[in-house]
């Protein structure tokens, strides 16, 4: 038999071959039968310089054009029997995790208290505030002493105040504990900075309480001002800025006294109730967010104690030339009165049917 004649004869076999294999590892098998290394044809092709040089040209050029037709032939047949095989799949396994989801996912959002903290830092800034933030390991110092609290304060006790060091030496400045408030960043920032000054600072404070309105950990909002001339107009403007910013531009802001060791006066803030008219709803009933009082208590603040002031006096802070304002806020407080979230601890459960509905 010629050597034309035995190429025929492969593209022949191997065309039957390929167009019968029922799946790819047959077509595999059939690829190599006829165009792997110790097939017929790559034998022929290597044996094209044996020939006599008159039949070299004419065999050389069949077998490569048999060769290159079968491979075509091969990668047709394989798509065709690629496609059969994952339709076969998807009817025996209709979960084909390689596939998007259906429907898709949706992308992440901001947990709830992120975005809150956030749309507090944005007012603010707006307001010409600076962020600053501070450790959370605090010292006693810092915590309570240079924020004029008594050594008696109720505050300093091991139960109410997580310690680091030991509880026996709470009275000792140097003492650390997990801050209870965001207020020792009040006495650091002035230490750094002359005034004027005018500065918030976000984060995480801890005290041991837990119940629905309180959690271990929270997460709240110092703020300061202090220049010449400020007044408690300053505080209530700023915060009636603030709170018509946060919810609403029809809201108002009152002030009730209060006490704080670190400010003198101090004022509790109650803004109108936003969710209501007079403490009633449409249907008559009493409002259940502000429970009919019309008001709703969002932080406590007031004017810097000078006694505050002379801890830093020497970094620029005369208490007879410069005055301030203070004021804290727990941002799951403000969220929950936004958002109307009944219980403090559903922000912490992680159940994604509640944390959904915020983004």
């Amino acid at each position: 038999m010629s050597a034309a004649d035995r190429i025929a004869e492969i593209q022949r076999s191997a065309q039957r071959d390929i167009a019968e294999a029922p799946d790819s590892d047959a077509l595999e098998a059939v690829r190599v039968r006829y165009l792997g290394r110790k097939a017929d044809l790559p034998q022929l092709l290597r044996g094209v310089r044996d020939l006599p040089p008159e039949e070299r040209g004419a065999v050389g050029k069949a077998a490569n054009q048999v060769r290159q037709a079968l491979e075509a032939l091969i990668e047709t047949r394989a798509a065709t029997l690629r496609a059969s095989e994952l339709d076969t799949r998807l009817v025996a396994d209709p979960i084909d995790v390689t596939l998007p989801g259906d429907p898709a996912l949706p992308p992440g959002r901001l947990h709830l208290i992120t975005a809150t903290r956030r749309e507090i830092e944005d007012i603010f800034l707006g307001l010409g505030f600076s962020v600053a933030e501070g450790p959370e390991v605090e010292l006693v110092y810092y915590n309570f002493d240079a924020l004029n609290h008594d050594p008696q304060h109720p505050a300093r006790q091991p139960s109410d105040t997580f310690y680091v060091t030991d509880p026996d030496a709470l009275l000792e400045p140097d003492s650390q504990l997990l801050r209870v408030h965001t207020s020792p960043m009040q006495v650091r920032a002035m230490e750094l900075q002359p005034p004027p000054l005018y500065l918030i600072v976000p984060g995480r404070v801890y005290r041991p309480d837990n119940d629905a309105t309180h959690t271990p950990q929270f997460h709240q909002v110092e703020g300061l001002a202090v220049d010449e001339d400020i007044t408690l107009a300053d505080l209530k403007g700023t915060l009636l800025s603030f709170a018509r910013a946060m919810f609403g531009p029809e809201r108002d802001v009152r002030l009730r006294p209060h006490f704080f060791p670190f400010t003198e006066p101090s004022v509790e803030v109650d803004v109108s109730c936003f969710n209501c008219s007079g403490g009633y709803m449409p249907d008559g009933s009493r409002c259940p967010v502000c429970k009919g009082s019309t008001w709703l208590e969002i932080l406590g603040s007031g004017m810097v104690d000078p006694n505050v002031f002379e801890y830093v006096r020497e970094h620029g802070y005369d208490p007879e030339k410069v005055q301030g304002f203070a004021f804290g806020m727990g941002i799951e407080r403000i969220a929950m009165l936004k958002h109307g979230v009944p219980d403090l601890r559903l922000i912490y459960d992680n159940d994604v049917r509640m944390l959904e509905q915020f983004g």
